[in-house]
């Protein structure tokens, strides 16, 4: 007959061997943790339960359709009003600065001046001194200093639909007068920064304008010069 100690060692090695059994094949008191930590996480913030499962090892579940941002494009300025640009604008025009490539010149009709203006015109680049040359065949209607476009010439084309604007001048020509009578090529002044031109950077601005039966030099329909310069060859000729 045994000893009483000997029967306890043995309840004990059986015991302990049916608490390891349940522990290795993931007994009720494992399954209950793992529930509890599933209620848990379902209370918790989106961000939360993201947390608890990665802690987990497994990814989280969307809570959300998914977003697509809208595709959106930079603001841009609507068109100038009354470009004027079709079958009845002048064509054939030179382009007005000497030495000047139709590749050497930017599009800036249309550009913004400020928060409420267009720009109604071309703005070429050169040198001061550089002559300015007449687009077309004309009439000089009127030369004008204002404050803005600084020495000016307003030149009117034979039909008088159009009206030619040249501004920021730094001088006419040589006795150049209202009403005389120019030829495309004819030099009516140089590239200067007069006006509201920032010096350290000359420039001829140049302007159409489809004229109003009352052929005001002062007011008319803004038209883009620059498809009407493409024709060009490239270079405008120099004055005879």
């Amino acid at each position: 007959m045994k000893r009483p100690g000997t029967w306890i060692a043995v309840i004990a090695v059986l015991l302990l061997a049916n608490i390891a059994w349940f522990v290795w094949n993931g007994g009720p008191l494992l399954e209950r943790s793992a529930s509890q930590t599933d209620d848990v996480a379902g209370a918790l913030p989106a961000q939360a339960v993201s947390d608890v499962a990665a802690s987990r090892g497994t990814p989280p579940a969307s809570t959300a359709a998914p977003v697509t941002a809208p595709v959106t494009s930079a603001p841009t300025m609507p068109p100038a009003a009354g470009t004027g640009v079709d079958s009845a604008s002048p064509d054939g025009l030179l382009l007005p600065v000497q030495g000047i490539a139709i590749t050497d010149i930017h599009d800036t009709f249309g550009d913004a001046r400020g928060s409420e203006r267009q720009h109604e015109a071309l703005d070429i680049m050169a040198p001061t001194g550089t002559p300015v040359l007449a687009v077309a065949d004309g009439t000089i209607e009127k030369l004008f200093t204002s404050d803005r476009g600084g020495l000016t010439i307003y030149q009117f084309e034979p039909s008088g639909q159009f009206s030619y604007y040249y501004a920021h001048l730094q001088a006419y020509a040589p006795g150049l007068t209202e009403g005389a009578a120019v030829k495309r090529g004819d030099v009516l002044g140089t590239v200067g920064s007069t006006g509201n031109a920032d010096p350290a950077a000359p420039h001829l601005h140049f302007a159409i304008f489809r004229l109003t039966p009352e052929k005001q030099w002062w007011t008319g329909t803004p038209v883009n010069p620059y498809p009407l310069l493409r024709a060009a060859d490239g270079t405008a000729p120099a004055s005879p």
